[in-house]
């Protein structure tokens, strides 16, 4: 059984084309800015069938056209990689691309499967600096990068999502650094600026709990711009979503 805590049928922006999107429930990371604090916790959701999740992405094929498929998301993805594994595989079989949103700092022998099964990685680097990315998530950055090397090593297509946060992750040295360290890898196939949004606040106080950026204010165009001008030194293909 998979953990699920919501669904998305014709998703634009996880992935390309139209997507059915699996949100599935908890994460390790702890993002000050996280839009869904209500998938952090490991037994939320509901448990559902992968039988049920196979029949859904079939009924949506039709839609799907040459780039379209399905996304699991979350939440952390990896942390159900035993369950989703046989999932991919019986995917696969039926044709249908498949994407994988991941934080990539879960690493052992079940994700190293998952990510082999995955069509298209969505690698969500938070921060380049180890000690900044500690105080934004909660963990260190250390296995994510190494599976962004993995990937390249193992010539696994993937998008970098970069969620851009005023005061946090803007900052022209971490985004240098960032791309010095990895913008010769071939395998990355494009870059997501994701601007940083307050549309996930509404739940922390349903949920009783502190938003802790609530003083910081979402992205200025000259913001996004510039933080676009500066991807665009390291990687060919670079937008803001």
């Amino acid at each position: 059984m998979i953990r699920v805590h919501s669904y998305e049928s014709m998703g634009t922006y996880d992935g390309p084309g139209l997507r059915l999107v699996v949100f599935l429930q908890g994460c390790p990371f702890r993002c000050l800015y996280c839009a869904n604090p209500d998938t952090i916790s490991l037994t939320g959701g509901k448990l559902t069938s992968p039988d049920e999740i196979l029949d859904m992405a079939v009924s949506q094929k039709p839609f799907f056209g040459s780039k379209g498929g399905i996304t699991f998301s979350g939440g952390e993805p990896t942390l159900q990689a035993d369950s989703l594994i046989p999932l991919f595989r019986r995917l696969k079989t039926a044709g249908i691309h498949i994407c994988l949103d991941t934080n990539g700092g879960v690493w052992n022998r079940q994700t190293e499967e998952l990510f082999g099964l995955t069509d298209l990685v969505l690698l969500d680097i938070k921060q380049f600096d180890e000690s900044r990315h500690k105080a934004l998530t909660g963990h260190t950055n250390a296995q994510t990068l190494r599976t962004a090397a993995w990937l390249e090593e193992n010539g696994r297509p993937f998008w970098i999502r970069y969620v851009l946060v005023p005061g946090y992750s803007d900052g022209e040295d971490d985004i240098r650094n960032l791309g010095r360290s990895i913008g010769d890898y071939k395998n990355i196939r494009r870059v997501e600026i994701l601007p940083y949004h307050r549309l996930g606040v509404h739940k922390y106080e349903a949920m009783g709990l502190e938003y802790s950026l609530k003083e910081v204010k979402e992205n200025t165009k000259e913001q996004l711009e510039r933080a676009e001008m500066l991807f665009r030194e390291y990687f060919s293909i670079v937008v803001v979503n």
